[in-house]
């Protein structure tokens, strides 16, 4: 008689912890439902790039002296240095520097070493194309200045503010 109370007990504790656990389920529920959406239709709004957001490298062919740390420190040897040694000044010349993007994994480590700072992320992430072959650039393509992320008047930016209701203020403003 004494167990069948104490099984009853466990019981009713178990129903009381499970009724809880979905209130806390519902609660949350209830809490997004409140927010606003925050969904981006990327071809026509696009976010910021973050402060240090790590994009595209661009290339400064007169500052690079072929000094190839960039190769030492890239974890998988990727860019290539191709460079001739002038005997009258003894020094190196370089011939031509590339970088395959269908391979860089975006480390930074390339830039962060480079003695002579010819190496530099640029916000540009759209990179993608068809064939592979496209994304190995040379030293013309990698010295092109990227647009700024801001530069395109037909792509509307979406500001993420911290405060919702900053939003709703902007939009009453724009509006009028």
């Amino acid at each position: 008689m004494f167990s069948s109370i104490l099984k009853f007990q466990k019981y009713g504790q178990q129903v009381a912890e499970t009724a809880n656990y979905i209130g806390q389920g519902f609660a949350v529920t209830l809490d997004h439902s409140n927010r606003l959406p925050i969904t981006v239709q990327y071809p026509y709004e696009k976010n910021y790039p973050g402060e240090r957001f790590r994009g595209r490298i661009h290339f400064e062919f007169d500052k690079c002296i072929a000094c190839e740390v960039c190769v030492r420190v890239c974890p998988i040897n990727l860019p290539v240095v191709d460079w001739i040694f002038c005997k009258d000044v003894r020094k190196k010349k370089l011939k031509a520097y590339s970088i395959d993007f269908g391979v860089c994994i975006f480390c930074g480590n390339c830039i962060e070493y480079c003695p002579t700072n010819c190496l530099s992320m640029t916000e540009e992430y759209e990179l993608s194309s068809y064939d592979r072959h496209e994304l190995n650039y040379d030293q013309t393509s990698l010295g092109r200045i990227p647009l700024p992320s801001s530069g395109d008047i037909s792509i509307g930016f979406v500001l993420t503010p911290k405060n919702p209701f900053v939003l709703a203020k902007d939009s009453r403003i724009n509006k009028t």
